[in-house]
């Protein structure tokens, strides 16, 4: 009997252990992980406490976190990095994000390792934008946008920036080469 309550109280644990690592790497429109809508720039430290902090813009004599940043785990792994909507100011609100790690996922599992394939399958796509090295795919009703490479692309449709390229023209095997999230945080500053 008292192995069956050690045994509960164990598995217990560990699904609440997977739960709050789930949620630390969850991406939505109001949070990604624990860093909410409208945080500044400055909090980053507390919340990454037990992770490496990269200052890209670091000064002398900064006291807390400002511009931009890379978050790596202790074992090197690159997280993500942070931008600010100010770089030079501390209490800048966190305007934007970068994915390098596919552990960051949405609530419908659209990560770093997902395929244009899995983005149609679970997003409607409002926009598609050609630069001249990627194709910038924006979704509906949602802050990420997603840059396939061209390389990703049928030969054609790889050389001309002005080309227009549609769902259509996208094999489902392209792979995301990058993986973004971008708050509009203007009214948060009014």
């Amino acid at each position: 009997m008292l192995k069956n309550i050690f045994l509960v109280a164990f598995i217990s644990v560990l699904f609440i252990q997977c739960d709050e690592e789930k949620k630390s790497f969850l991406i939505s429109n109001t949070a990604v992980g624990k860093l909410s809508r409208g945080m500044k720039i400055k909090e980053v430290d507390s919340i990454f406490a037990s992770d490496s902090i990269v200052r890209l813009y670091s000064r002398n004599n900064e006291l807390s976190t400002q511009g931009e940043v890379e978050i790596f785990e202790k074992n090197g792994t690159k997280l993500l990095s942070i931008s600010p909507i100010f770089n030079n100011d501390p209490n800048a609100l966190i305007s934007s994000f970068q994915f390098f790690d596919a552990r960051y996922q949405t609530d419908k599992g659209l990560n770093l390792n997902s395929t244009f394939k899995d983005i149609k399958a679970n997003y409607n796509i409002s926009k598609i934008e050609t630069t001249i090295f990627t194709v910038v795919i924006f979704l509906e009703e949602s802050d990420i946008f997603i840059n396939i490479d061209k390389k990703e692309l049928p030969e054609n449709f790889r050389y001309n920036p002005n080309l227009v390229i549609d769902i259509t023209n996208i094999p489902d095997e392209a792979k995301i080469k990058y993986f973004m999230l971008s708050w509009e945080i203007d009214e948060l500053n009014e």
